[in-house]
């Protein structure tokens, strides 16, 4: 699922171009090694329906994974100069439908202020608390309604931030001119806020529906005009 997904397009090339590095963990890998069915969830204390993934498979898979950024972290720090200060930073995030509703503000504060992040991949019916409580730094929800996995929750939040590291869009304007961007809607109410403006492309005419005419003036200063009031 997520390989289709990730090598290629646009995130295929950043990882071909080493931008970004994407790595999938399998938790029954984690799982107890004497169970032959590599089991990573099981029914609820006090009942209830369905199965909940189990904490020990997701804490042994995410202390390989800081082991191994720790790793590298502190090979990078003794290969810089004394007086650097930049660090490599790990956030750790849980899909959770009770989650903290994620937007573009969060996409670049996760951009802005950490070098790697692991994304725990949360189920239907739930993962045991203590994932919450005292593994993943943060619950994260992409919007209100249920998924039956975060997988795709994951790959939500992957394209996002990794779409506004530097070179991975092939054009920069692409980043300022968007609906979300916090920078351009900074300090406006979200009903005032302004979202992209239409565009059109060839043919002029499609079935008698037109397209506006000071797009095809040539008129930059028109155009800019037209775009700025849509």
């Amino acid at each position: 699922m997520f390989s289709s997904y990730f090598n290629e397009s646009i995130l295929g090339r950043a990882q071909k171009e080493d931008k970004i590095k994407v790595n999938i963990y399998n938790l029954r890998d984690y799982a107890d090694q004497k169970d032959k069915r590599r089991t990573v969830d099981d029914t609820p204390y006090g009942g209830g329906p369905g199965m909940v993934m189990m904490v020990e498979p997701i804490f042994k898979c995410v202390e390989e994974i800081k082991s191994k950024v720790e790793s590298r972290s502190h090979f990078a720090k003794a290969s810089r100069d004394k007086k650097s200060k930049v660090e490599g930073k790990l956030l750790i995030l849980l899909t959770s439908a009770k989650g903290e509703l994620y937007n573009q503000q969060k996409a670049e504060k996760i951009k802005n202020n950490y070098t790697d992040v692991i994304i725990i991949c949360g189920r239907y019916e739930g993962v045991d608390e203590r994932v919450a409580e005292f593994i993943a730094d943060e619950e994260v929800s992409i919007g209100e309604y249920i998924l039956t996995g975060g997988e795709l929750p994951a790959m939500i939040i992957v394209d996002s931030v990794a779409r506004l590291i530097d070179g991975v869009l092939g054009n920069k304007e692409s980043l300022e001119s968007e609906s979300h961007n916090t920078e351009k809607n900074k300090c406006i109410s979200s009903k005032d806020k302004k979202y992209d403006y239409p565009v059109y492309t060839k043919p002029a005419d499609f079935k008698n529906w037109q397209v506006p005419e000071v797009l095809l003036s040539g008129d930059h200063q028109e155009i800019e005009k037209w775009r700025a009031r849509h």
